[in-house]
């Protein structure tokens, strides 16, 4: 995105921070490309049975973020990690219709890549990701947040450190903690 695209985005955030409900309506065709790259890349690991297409994607989680009234837009960072976090939410709704659709058989599979480094294997359950991922928000909501900001949210350390309000060293040692849990746990629920 060009710097003046940049700038309007930000600016409709901030005029939507403010009640203005127009300003999703001038937003959306501002960030469409960057959330479709976004959804492109949460769903790009996916097994190659799911059904789920970037397009779909963007819409649920654009729904679901422009209805959401507790959310105070304090930037593009943040925002980038809360549409991260809207998608993954979708992708793991939608994960589990189609397990309760096939009566618990073959649950959607989605690459984790090498960020959590599950030993011997990046492919991984989505919903046993999803259920790590509320394991770790209960004993260490920084480390969930910081997890969801990075991988999810694609942020970068000093980004994620700018939305969380902390410093990079922090961000850091959060981040290497909560891989190295995550990789425990998933390698322990079957993931690897």
């Amino acid at each position: 995105m060009d710097s003046p695209a940049r700038a309007a985005a930000t600016n409709e955030l901030r005029r939507l921070t403010s009640g203005e409900a127009e300003a999703a309506e001038r937003l959306l065709p501002l960030v469409y490309e960057e959330l479709r790259v976004l959804a492109g890349d949460c769903i790009r690991g996916e097994s190659s049975g799911h059904t789920l297409q970037a397009t779909a994607l963007v819409h649920e989680a654009w729904i679901r973020l422009i209805g959401s009234e507790q959310i105070e837009w304090r930037g593009r960072a943040q925002f980038r990690a809360l549409a991260a976090t809207a998608m993954r939410h979708v992708l793991t709704d939608h994960a589990r219709g189609r397990a309760a659709q096939k009566r618990g058989g073959n649950a959607q599979r989605v690459t984790l890549a090498e960020a959590i480094g599950a030993a011997g294997s990046t492919s991984i359950d989505l919903l046993e990701l999803h259920e790590a991922l509320e394991q770790l928000a209960a004993l260490d909501a920084r480390q969930h947040r910081v997890v969801e900001l990075r991988f999810f949210g694609g942020l970068s350390v000093e980004e994620s450190a700018d939305v969380l309000g902390c410093s990079i060293t922090t961000v850091e040692r959060e981040w290497r903690s909560a891989r190295a849990w995550l990789s425990a746990r998933l390698r322990g629920a079957g993931g690897g």
